[in-house]
């Protein structure tokens, strides 16, 4: 809530500018508008820079910027300030005397030094200055190298290495950082909001994300600081704040593609959400429509039995030689996925789930079925009982097959929008079956002593349900532009659905029709 009870944030940005829109205070307009604040902007410095690099820096006087930042104080209640290029020891004098008299209630600095394409952007005389000032914010957002220098310290290389240094800068400045792992080498791209003033359990709070593989990471830094400074007045926690915004900026570099602006590395698309017809109703009714299906998932004696931990180990062993050769042909589907994908970003998401499905999920069913040839569970020993043994399902059963056969199909279309919905409930239901099963475990008496708890831990996995979050919206983006085709993807959609819920229930399936013996 801001500072007058109004749902819209004012937000100010204290920045350079970039006359080709993607960075600076042009980028910080658009971020701050798209996540349903009003701009203001005060301009530090004139850049002539596009995206390709920065040629030229004119600095305003002192004195100017500082009756900018009166004209707007004196004028209009503020409730957030994101601070990006200050440039020059003068003007962090200046913004730093300004909000010793106006401060509101959000500060947020970018502490930009570099920019994008190497240009530096910080004298090294204000590089003292601008340690000064982190006391007077709320939250810095440098990325590793800005991190590194902040400190004097070599740039981190690794991710435990970098929320060290995160912690050392928090506690020096009692401020907030936000540690972005964004210049990581690494599939993933996690960030952490640590607070070293915190309870010592809430210090840091990490959230996993996808690597988006997109050249289009020009103004990323403005935007996701301009955009937290946005947020945090509405949310009231940098944490729900930060996650509000990985979201909407993880699209937008997904999408940037669709703008097709400049010959370096391009702009995000900030309005990505306004791009047309509302893409999110798309999935939201598919998921509706989907609604027996769940329900139906729930009520399967498997589903009932796993939840409780009374399941004959015989059929969950089943359902795990099953679900290992399930992923082997679906790792399959989603690398043809892959080659029909539009763009970069695409390929190389569906590309990596495929290598996911052998090297992560793969690995853990091999340590449970090892486990099961020595008769034991992995991590600790469960109720044998009747049922399916494991040795009988060396080969896809027919359930198993039939999906896969379906996956194929759909892939085979050649459409690739069809091919995404087709591949997406394995994605979404898992998820949300996971979910819901690990919520209700951790519920029970003594959730230590389940036999299958390792298992049910790997439900809540948060990286997989990112992963899972990005493919469903990029359904929706597919399905938007593909409005022709909405009644084959939707129906692609709930026939996966409806194999997924064979799939969860095969061991029954198997014992009434006789191709299982009981052990």
């Amino acid at each position: 809530m801001t500072s007058n009870g109004n749902q819209i944030p004012r937000v100010l940005s204290i920045a350079g500018t970039d006359p080709t829109g993607g960075a600076g205070i042009q980028a910080d307009l658009k971020s701050i508008g798209a996540n349903g604040g009003y701009g203001m902007a005060v301009v530090t410095a004139l850049v002539a820079q596009n995206t390709q690099g920065v040629r030229s820096v004119h600095t305003p006087p002192a004195a100017f910027l500082r009756e900018q930042l009166d004209a707007v104080s004196d004028d209009v209640e503020i409730d957030a300030v994101k601070i990006g290029m200050l440039g020059q020891r003068p003007v962090i004098e200046t913004v730093a005397d300004w909000l010793g008299a106006n401060r509101p209630a959000v500060v947020v600095l970018d502490p930009v030094m570099v920019s994008t394409s190497g240009d530096r952007l910080l004298a090294a005389d204000a590089e003292k200055g601008l340690r000064r000032l982190l006391g007077q914010v709320d939250l810095v957002t440098p990325n590793l190298a800005e991190l590194a220098v902040l400190l004097q310290e070599a740039p981190a290389r690794s991710w435990e290495e970098a929320l060290e240094q995160g912690r050392r800068l928090s506690s020096r400045h009692s401020t907030v950082v936000l540690v972005k792992g964004g210049h990581l080498e690494s599939g993933s791209c996690p960030d952490a909001v640590v607070d070293m003033s915190a309870p010592a359990d809430s210090q840091v709070h990490q959230l996993p994300g996808q690597r988006i593989a997109t050249r289009n990471t020009h103004g990323t830094g403005c935007s996701l600081s301009s955009a937290l400074a946005t947020v945090r007045p509405q949310t009231g926690s940098w944490t729900a704040a930060l996650s509000i915004v990985k979201d909407w900026l993880g699209t937008a570099l997904e999408q940037s593609e669709m703008l097709d602006v400049g010959a370096g590395n391009g702009p995000v698309h900030h309005f990505h959400r306004y791009k047309s017809e509302t893409p999110d109703m798309f999935s939201g009714q598919l998921w509706d429509q989907t609604t027996n299906i769940r329900e139906a998932i729930f009520e399967l004696d498997f589903i009932k039995q796993l939840e409780a931990g009374t399941l004959a180990r015989g059929e969950f062993d089943y359902y795990l030689r099953q679900d290992a050769l399930y992923l082997d042909g679906y790792a399959s589907a989603l690398r043809g996925v892959a080659s029909l994908a539009g763009t970069e970003a695409d390929r190389v998401f569906w590309s990596d789930a495929a290598a996911s499905c052998i090297d992560v999920e793969a690995e853990l069913h091999r340590d449970w079925l090892s486990a099961a040839v020595n008769g034991q569970t992995a991590g600790d020993s469960a109720e044998t009982g009747k049922g399916p043994t494991a040795g009988d399902s060396a080969e896809a059963g027919p359930v198993t097959a039939g999906y896969l056969r379906y996956l194929q199909e759909a892939v085979d279309t050649g459409c690739y929008a069809v091919a995404v919905a087709a591949v997406v409930p394995c994605f979404w239901l898992y998820a949300h079956v996971g979910q819901v099963l690990h919520e209700r475990y951790l519920r029970q008496p003594d959730p230590g002593a389940h036999p299958y708890r390792a298992w049910l831990h790997t439900y809540a996995d948060p990286e997989f349900r990112a992963a899972t979050d990005r493919a469903v919206r990029i359904m929706d983006f597919a399905a938007a532009a593909d409005p022709d085709e909405q009644q084959r993807i939707a129906e692609a959609f709930v026939t996966a659905a409806e194999w997924e819920l064979k799939f969860f229930d095969a061991p029954a399936y198997l014992r009434q029709t006789a191709h299982l013996a009981y052990s």
